[in-house]
């Protein structure tokens, strides 16, 4: 009985090229498996490098020598909140210090000033 190996050795019936053939074969075999494993790495390396990418946005970056300091998601959407809480402030009718009381005043002072005619 004879071994695969032996076999796939007898096969060309010149053994030293029987043996170059199996040791080529070997060769680009494990090539190939390190080029799959390689390219695995690399692609899991640049989702990693993402997720790391967005949890550093998410949290925010402190600040270090020549960088500034980078807030989070969660810091920027209260800036956010409060420049709309101002705006809505100046956009209602309140105290008579907001933008809409002002333009209220401006408003009355001109009718005064120049009545509307209808022409119609």
């Amino acid at each position: 009985m004879t071994t695969p190996l032996r076999a796939l050795a007898e096969s060309t019936g010149v053994p030293l090229v029987d043996v170059a053939v199996i040791w080529s074969v070997a060769a680009v075999a494990i090539a190939g498996l390190i080029a799959l494993a390689w390219r695995t790495v690399r692609g899991l390396r640049r989702i990693v490098t993402r997720i790391d990418d967005f949890a550093d946005d998410w949290a925010g970056v402190p600040g270090r020598p020549g960088v500034p300091e980078r807030p989070g998601v969660m810091v920027r959407l209260d800036r956010i909140e409060d420049r709309l809480q101002a705006m809505a402030h100046e956009l209602q009718p309140n105290s008579g210090l907001s933008l809409r009381d002002a333009v209220d005043r401006v408003d009355a002072r001109t009718r005064t000033l120049a009545p509307d005619t209808d022409t119609a």
